[in-house]
């Protein structure tokens, strides 16, 4: 069985809290997301230190460790990239991102661990700091992502709150390590 692309839309953990991995969109204060931001990067050092076998998938349908760390950095990298564009442009589309097909064809489960172990700090640390430096007049600024999903619509807020929940779901998936602020 291959892995099932992900279709869901996501948005929901904006407003209520996710029952799988404890993430509470109302703990998330905007100026607590960098620290949230840099203690979740640290939890996924961890998972690298302890896990030996990365690259095993527990099953065919799930990724593996390493899967879900490239994913995660690209997910820091694109929410970095996305929260730019707010800052800069008017209500900008932004571009779509398929993270299936991303992760078939950066063969995420073939990247060198290492590599997506210091990949993963750099891009959590830049994401963490271009947040932190967010002033407080540009907190409500807009874009969208460009599905079309009348939920498709951010601030700069609530795409650090949905940049935050989606790897701390993921670390989740990998250690079953619930969210704590």
């Amino acid at each position: 069985m291959a892995i099932v692309p992900d279709d869901k839309d996501w948005t929901w953990v904006l407003e209520r809290a996710c029952d799988e991995c404890g993430f509470d969109p109302a703990v998330a204060q905007f100026a607590e997301i960098p620290r949230l931001v840099r203690h979740n990067v640290k939890a996924w050092l961890g998972m690298f230190e302890s896990r030996s076998e990365l690259a095993t998938r527990p099953d065919d349908s799930t990724w593996s460790p390493l899967e879900y760390a490239a994913h995660v950095r690209d997910v820091y990298r694109i929410m970095h990239a996305r929260l730019n564009l707010m800052l800069v442009l008017d209500d900008p589309e932004f571009p779509n991102w398929d993270q299936d097909v991303t992760a078939e064809s950066q063969r995420y489960n073939a990247q060198d661990p290492e590599v997506v172990q210091r990949q993963l700090i750099r891009a959590g640390t830049a994401f963490s700091a271009a947040v932190e430096d967010v002033p407080l007049k540009d907190v409500a600024r807009k874009g969208r992502r460009g599905n079309g999903a009348a939920s498709s619509g951010f601030t700069v807020r609530t795409l650090a709150i949905y940049a935050l929940h989606d790897p701390v779901h993921h670390l989740w998936d990998v250690t079953g390590q619930a969210f704590s602020a």
